[in-house]
Parts: C-alpha cells; sequence; structure tokens
C-alpha cells in the first residue's frame, strides 16, 4: 500500500505513536512518504526516519511560524491547537506530494495536522486523533497547576469540541488510541450535531511497545529509588510530578527517610526544577536513554491527577519489568488487572502506601515487574496495532484489503476542514 503519512511533529521515540506506527507498516511492506514539521533537534529522528520511508519532506517549523499560524485562527472558529501547522509552508508539502505520486490512503496525525485534510479532497484520509483534546482541556480546566495552560484550555475548548465532533463529516475513518477517547468523541457528535446520521465510531487502535527496545535490563536496581518519567513540560505531566512530590512523598518519607525520587524527563518547567532543591529529589533534565533511569529504579510511579489515552510511560516501564503505581484513570486505557500487572491508586495515602508495600518486598517486586511485561507482550504489540491499520486503511478506501491498489482514484466524502 502507498501511504502518504501527514505529522505536524517529527516522529521519534519521544514521538511514540506515528513513529512505531511507520516503522511497522514499513516492516509490513507498505511504502510510505512522510510530511512533518521540523525542527532543529529533529535530525537524527530525521535521518532515521528517511531509513525506512521512501521520501520524507521535513518541513521547518518555528515558533514564531506557529504563533503567527494561530493569530491568524483567532477571527475564525478553527481551533487554535490545529492553526499551528496549518500555514502555507504546510500545506504546501502536502499538496505538491499529492501531486507528485498516486497513494493509496492518506494518514494523518492528531488534531494538529487535521486541518491538512484540506489539500486532500481526492484521497480516502484516515485521521489518528489519538486523544480527545476537548476532554484534555476539560481536565486540565480542573486539574492543571498551571496558569497558562488552564487558560489556553479555556480559549480553545469550545472551537476544539465543535471541530473534533465534525471529525465523522470529514474524514473516512478516525482512530483513537483509547475507548474512553472514542466514548468522548461520539458523545461531542451526539450533542453537536443531533440530527446527522448514523456514522462510522471511532476506531481505537491502542499504542503499542517497541519490546525489544524495552525490555528489561540487567543493570542493578536501587531498592532505595522510585522514578517518574516523561516530557516535563507537558502540564500533565508537570502537574503529576507536583502532586508527587509534594502530597505523596512525604508520607514516603516519614516511614522510609531514605527514599530518593528521580524525575526523568526533557524540558522541566520551573516548579518542577526547584523541586529538586530538596537533595532527595533528581530532576534530570533531557535523559538521553529513558531506559537507564527506568532499569535502575525499584519502583516507576505514574500519579496522573489528568489526562487521557493511553499512557506510554507506564506501558514502557512495564516492558521494562519495573512494577509501576499508576492513576487510577490509567486503567480506563487498559485490560490490566490491579494487583496482578500493576498497582492503581488515587489519594496520597493510597500512592504512599503502594509504594511502600513495595519496597518492602523484593519478591512483590519481581512478581509485579515479571506480570506487567507479560501484560504488555499480550496487548500491546506494535504489529498487530499496524495490522488493525491495514483494515482501517482498507475500509476507508472502500476495498477489500486484498485489493487496496485497486482503489486508488476512488473519490472521498472528504469535506475541507477551512
Amino acid at each position: 500500500m502507498q501511504i502518504l503519512f501527514v505529522s505536524a511533529y517529527t516522529p521519534s521515540r519521544i514521538r511514540v505513536r506515528p513513529y512505531n506506527f511507520i516503522r511497522a507498516l514499513a516492516r509490513r511492506g507498505h511504502t510510505i512518504t512522510l510530511v512533518c514539521g521540523a525542527g532543529s533537534e529533529d535530525v537524527a529522528a530525521l535521518e532515521e526516519l528517511r531509513s525506512i520511508c521512501r521520501r520524507v519532506v521535513a518541513v521547518p517549523q518555528s515558533r514564531p511560524t506557529t504563533m503567527i499560524n494561530a493569530l491568524r485562527a483567532v477571527p475564525g472558529d478553527m481551533p487554535l491547537q490545529a492553526a499551528l501547522s496549518f500555514g502555507p509552508a504546510m500545506r504546501d508539502a502536502v499538496r505538491n506530494e499529492v501531486r507528485r505520486r498516486t497513494f493509496d490512503v492518506a494518514h494523518i496525525e492528531h488534531l494538529r495536522a487535521a486541518a491538512l485534510g484540506y489539500v486532500l479532497h481526492d484521497l480516502p484520509t484516515v485521521l489518528d486523533s489519538v486523544d480527545s483534546i476537548s476532554l484534555l482541556f476539560e481536565r486540565a480546566l480542573r486539574g492543571s497547576p498551571s496558569l497558562k495552560s488552564r487558560l489556553l484550555a479555556l480559549v480553545d475548548l469550545g472551537r476544539t469540541r465543535k471541530y473534533e465532533a465534525s471529525y465523522a463529516d470529514r474524514f473516512e475513518r478516525v482512530i483513537v488510541s483509547s475507548p474512553e477517547d472514542a466514548w468522548a468523541l461520539t458523545t461531542l457528535r451526539r450533542e453537536h450535531f443531533p440530527a446527522a446520521g448514523s456514522c462510522q465510531p471511532p476506531h481505537v487502535v491502542p499504542n503499542g511497545v517497541d519490546l525489544d527496545y524495552f525490555a528489561p535490563h540487567h543493570l542493578e536496581r536501587d531498592e532505595a529509588s522510585l522514578v517518574l518519567t516523561g516530557k516535563m513540560s507537558y502540564h500533565a505531566n508537570e502537574a503529576a510530578a507536583l502532586f508527587l512530590a509534594n502530597e505523596i512523598m512525604p508520607l514516603v518519607w516519614r516511614e522510609r527517610p531514605e527514599i530518593r525520587l528521580v524525575i526523568a524527563g526533557s524540558a522541566p518547567t520551573r516548579p518542577v526544577r526547584e523541586l529538586g532543591a530538596d537533595k532527595r529529589i533528581n530532576v534530570t533534565g533531557f535523559v538521553e536513554d529513558l531506559r537507564v533511569p527506568l532499569a535502575q529504579a525499584a519502583v516507576a510511579v505514574a500519579p496522573l491527577r489528568y489526562g487521557v489515552g493511553i499512557q506510554n510511560k507506564v506501558l514502557e516501564a512495564m516492558a521494562m519489568g519495573t512494577p509501576v503505581v499508576a492513576a487510577r484513570q490509567v486503567a480506563h486505557s487498559l485490560h490490566s488487572e490491579d494487583g496482578h500487572d500493576l498497582l492503581l491508586a488515587q489519594a496520597p495515602a493510597e500512592y504512599a502506601r503502594a509504594i511502600l508495600n513495595l519496597l518492602d518486598s523484593a519478591h512483590y517486586r519481581g512478581r509485579l515487574g515479571r506480570a506487567g511485561r507479560a501484560y504488555v507482550e499480550r496487548h500491546h504489540n506494535w504489529d498487530n496495532a499496524a495490522a488493525d491499520l491495514e483494515q482501517i486503511y482498507a475500509a476507508a478506501g472502500g476495498a477489500e484489503i486484498a485489493d487496496w491498489r485497486l482503489h486508488v482514484g476512488i473519490r472521498s466524502s472528504l469535506s475541507p476542514l477551512a
């Protein structure tokens, strides 16, 4: 299958979902042309992608450019998140690829690239919404410690709700990473377009884990070390880090004052960096290989206050055999069993008790770590996700999977997004 893959940012090991979709689809024999936004930090990732894809078109995206794009959208009703990449350079790049060669299907990654569907009028198109951004904004309004994040959510929520509700009219198929996000998009559709006829509900294609890369290591674990991983400029991760350090760890330290916390992830915000003033907390900033802190920690903690979709930080820790204590909401996106594959908690005292129980028993940690690894092996394989995508691509073009090349040229029902 000839696939045009469009992303507002460069897929990489940090931007896990599109990166692994591309790799898995290429392994299965598909030919991929990638058009993506790129920054100066993406050189290595682009080099790897060029070894996988037939063609990679990297469109420079600077902060001033994306801000100008967003400002242009203010008088209209396009979500500012969608407008960030909806500039002339990205539009021209996508349009040029469509003119240069014939594709069987287009795959658009995330709300941030959704408006670029405007230039794909005659090409069957699948939107990977990944998450419901409306649901994320609603939760950020209630739970984010960042005033900036709450204001941005407030400004963009109304636009985003209506925009996400119209996905079914604009794309042949929509996919998401979790059942909760599928429910959220379906609910928006019913609220905003109650008179609309039936349409295809979003398809759930869960994230996988690179099971070869995130595999148990032989590094010696520090029995007095906890770890939280994630991009620390992301407001939901910032909220988790502050909750862990300020509300959970004092309860842990009351019984085990020697326990240390590692907060590992790029671009920590100032409130997160300031946590490092406590000598028991190591805020690492960018880490070249996140497997190392995951492999060395006795326990991985993911105390999310809010969020949507599948939490990669949880899957990656489980894949490495590191026992996990996570927020109860994480289970909404997984098929895992509390107490068997990982431990779930909500209140600070619940987290502290789960952490202390694991720290007190090497046997318990080992059993939970092995069960977590077995869980992701069963349920989160990228090749299985790619097989699901193949079926969705074929359905988007109105063809059986065996006849995908025959549907080239079939007109889609895609409506302009602008």
